[in-house]
């Protein structure tokens, strides 16, 4: 649908209007959909995608185990919450919400998940941020410390896709710091899965726009 080297050339065109910040800038896709209905619950979309070069940036992750994977966990991830500390950290709404915003994915211990439902559930819901067995976000009490590592690691190039509410969705499809030729690459590979997860493929997206977080948006499509 659209060339890697008309890719290269629309990431060149975003940066010569880009302003410099001080700050490492996101490069995301504003996709606008069509001939889309989302009172359908089908068409109600929560996918996660790994991009091959990753988003350029560290993915803060949360973990929420029982006491048999702590040690692990807090070796591994960014902040570990135990089967012991949801009650309280759900009664503590100023906090919960601190924790929703800040990490990108939650992990759990598959029978835990009754609790973070009960405790997390009113936060993470609805943020999308619910531990998802899509992407391997819920696992069993006796899985390897190699496994939760393998799960971090991937984490760290996963996007995830929702589309629930509106027929335009963003998704972060790297950072200004990386190549040029690596972000034009993450771009091919997410408009490919998009073209392949839609049932009617491109006659599905009326526009797709290229920007950095605070640049202005150039349509690639």
């Amino acid at each position: 649908m659209i060339s890697k080297d008309r890719i290269l050339q629309k990431i060149k065109e975003v940066k010569s209007k880009a302003k410099k910040r001080r700050f490492v800038q996101t490069w995301d896709l504003i996709v606008n959909l069509k001939n889309w209905d989302l009172k359908k619950p089908e068409n109600r979309i929560l996918e996660y995608v790994e991009l091959p070069h990753g988003r350029g940036k560290k993915v803060p992750v949360a973990a929420i185990v029982g006491p048999e994977l702590e040690k692990d966990a807090k070796e591994i991830f960014d902040l570990v919450i135990t089967k012991d500390q949801l009650p309280e950290l759900g009664a503590n709404k100023r906090q919960a919400k601190k924790i929703a915003r800040r990490y990108e994915f939650f992990v759990a211990q598959a029978d835990l998940m009754p609790l973070v439902g009960r405790y997390l559930g009113k936060y993470l819901g609805p943020r999308d941020k619910m531990p998802n067995p899509k992407a391997g976000m819920i696992f069993p009490p006796k899985v390897t410390r190699k496994d939760l590592e393998n799960l971090y690691n991937k984490l760290q190039k996963t996007v995830r896709v929702s589309v629930k509410k509106h027929v335009t969705f963003g998704v972060p499809v790297g950072s200004e710091n990386m190549e040029d030729e690596l972000v034009a690459e993450n771009i091919e590979y997410f408009i490919n899965w998009l073209l392949n997860r839609l049932p009617m493929g491109k006659q599905n997206i009326d526009s797709i726009y290229l920007k950095l977080t605070m640049s202005p948006a150039v349509r690639l499509i």
